[in-house]
């Protein structure tokens, strides 16, 4: 019996760093738009535009969004029993998904679940695009186990939210 070795990987949306212009956002975006709208793969154009927003330079004061996911997944590690972590972004960051899912299988991984900070229903980074690269992923490592932990339980999600209000809040709920 060979053992299972557990990664998580944390996905959080991404941000575009202060000074990267926003020309460079622009053009991606009506890129994306028009590939997406075609059905057609990704252009060079595009993804070398997109490599470059995701490699710009980034500091916690040109980036907090990052900063921020990376001070959840600092909070989330010791919950984690030892097990492997990475964190991903969907856009505009590093790494992407499938770096992660790859970091963590170089690492060893045989099962990896993938959570997203992305809590709501109706979202298109959490409700296509994640599963979609997942799929993508599954056939090229079929000994991996690729787990999405979504949706979210909405009701504790509700709980957290309350938690969160009752911190601020001199109200009793």
């Amino acid at each position: 019996m060979t053992t299972r070795v557990r990664g998580v990987i944390l996905v959080g949306h991404g941000g575009i760093p202060k000074g990267c212009p926003p020309e460079l956002v622009t053009k991606l975006k009506r890129l994306e738009a028009q590939r997406r709208a075609a059905t057609l793969p990704p252009s060079s154009e595009e993804m070398e535009l997109d490599t470059k927003i995701r490699h710009w330079p980034r500091t916690p004061e040109t980036d907090p969004y990052q900063s921020g996911l990376e001070a959840v997944g600092t909070a989330l590690r010791p919950h984690l029993n030892g097990d492997l972590f990475a964190l991903a972004y969907n856009e505009f960051c590093t790494p992407t998904l499938e770096e992660a899912v790859e970091e963590l299988i170089h690492k060893g991984a045989t099962s990896i679940t993938v959570l997203t900070t992305m809590f709501t229903p109706g979202g298109s980074h959490s409700e296509i695009e994640i599963p979609e690269i997942l799929d993508q992923l599954r056939p090229k490592y079929p000994n991996v186990d690729l787990r999405y932990a979504w949706p979210f339980d909405l009701q504790l999600i509700a709980k957290a939210l309350t938690e969160q209000l009752r911190r601020f809040s001199h109200a009793a709920f």
